[in-house]
């Protein structure tokens, strides 16, 4: 069926009509167009301009213009609530995540250098030194993210530890992910694999008391990389595993984590900082992930360990907050920085140098340690405690500045 023109272009048609040219001259000025390669509106050929205009009105019709595609609500305003009220509890002031969720194989390292066998026992009583650990830390921390293992093991008098950090006033988190994968047709980079199942894994984890997820993937940085290909790749990763935890009252942790191996500086890890998490919370739009429910675990943005040039807690600061600003929508209610290789003094001065930056911040920012804080453990989460408010003092800053130099 077709359209009608406009009245506008209808009355232009009719008025170019009324000048119209003769057979020579039509057949003379057709002749030209085709051989000139002319693009765009033919102003000296009247049937041309009007052909032209229909096909703008009939672009302009109701029943051929293209409409926005429908959001169809998956969240419930009591499911949006529940989400929002975890997120809120596990980055309360001064609180931030003890990450708990080292796999296997990371454990046995961290074992050998004390000597100790990594078996299922060993690993139960190390987690069980860290979650009955002095009341000092029930302030500091407001959630622990547990491996899959962890999640089902007892303390020694028959309790599972997911109960027992409930009554410690502690949200109950679990790591969903399977690892990383190369990416292929990339420079040696990865993605993220897990989504296969991750729908039946998630409703369970939920009944078994977990209340917010962990998934990271890992981007670096070198002369190629990151390619757009891995941006794009590990960013919608990230969006469908929050969708679907979204969906079994799970918040999830979204985690792009960029290596700090290399010798970039703090400008070029800032930049790629800035369009990786533009192009995660595009590809969180894209999938309707809800915000307010939803946690950020980012690097700091710190130059590569073999930069010849260091830089002050302020300067990392500055960059930091700076790269967040661009970047994530103040309805993320807070922002829980990985360690990435920094020394637990390192982590602590650069995270209070953060919550002292001068720049306006929307979001709680606080801390998701593992090394970090866990070889000691009171003391760096009392240290943490401060940093994530902007009050912790160490006499120590000078020290390694000057000694970075």
């Amino acid at each position: 069926m077709s359209h009608r023109p406009s009245p506008v272009a209808s009355w232009v048609c009719l008025l170019l009509r009324l000048a119209k040219p003769t057979e020579c001259q039509r057949s003379l000025r057709l002749n030209k167009y085709r051989s000139s390669g002319t693009k765009g509106i033919v102003t000296d050929y009247p049937d041309l301009l009007c052909l032209h205009l229909g096909s703008i009105s009939r672009s302009l019709h109701p029943k051929t213009r293209v409409k926005m595609p429908h959001a169809y609500p998956f969240l419930s305003p009591e499911q949006k609530k529940e989400l929002s009220d975890i997120a809120a509890r596990i980055v309360a002031p001064g609180k931030g995540i003890l990450a708990a969720d080292e796999s296997t194989g990371s454990v046995a390292k961290r074992f050998q250098s004390i000597n100790a066998e990594n078996t299922e026992e060993n690993r139960r009583l190390y987690r069980q030194l860290l979650f009955t650990a002095d009341d000092r830390v029930k302030p500091c921390i407001g959630g622990v993210i547990l491996f899959h293992e962890t999640l089902y093991q007892k303390t020694d008098d028959g309790k599972l530890f997911s109960q027992l950090l409930k009554e410690r006033g502690m949200v109950v988190g679990i790591k969903v992910d399977k690892g990383v994968v190369p990416l292929a047709g990339t420079n040696g980079e990865t993605t993220t694999q897990g989504l296969d199942g991750l729908y039946e894994r998630c409703a369970q984890y939920k009944k078994d008391g977990a209340d917010f997820a962990k998934w990271r993937c890992v981007l670096k940085i070198t002369p190629t990389t990151p390619s757009r290909l891995a941006i794009i790749e590990n960013a919608n990763v990230l969006a469908r595993y929050a969708s679907i935890c979204q969906m079994h009252g799970i918040v999830p942790i979204v985690e792009p984590e960029i290596l700090p191996d290399g010798d970039h500086d703090l400008k070029r890890c800032q930049y790629v900082t800035e369009k990786v998490l533009a192009a995660v919370y595009k590809a969180l739009s894209d999938h309707h992930v809800y915000l307010e429910g939803t946690l950020l675990k980012p690097n700091m943005v710190t130059a590569g360990h073999s930069c010849s040039q260091k830089y002050a807690p302020q300067e990392v600061a500055m960059a930091t907050v700076t790269a967040l600003r661009r970047t994530v929508p103040p309805a993320v209610p807070g922002i829980t920085f990985l360690s990435g290789g920094q020394s637990e003094e390192e982590a602590s001065l650069n995270l209070n140098a953060i919550n002292q930056c001068p720049l306006q911040k929307p979001w709680a920012l606080t801390f998701s340690y593992g090394k970090a804080c866990q070889e000691e453990f009171i003391k760096r989460a009392l240290n943490n405690s401060q940093a994530c408010v902007g009050k912790y003092v160490s006499n120590s800053i000078l020290l390694i500045f000057l000694k970075n130099q």
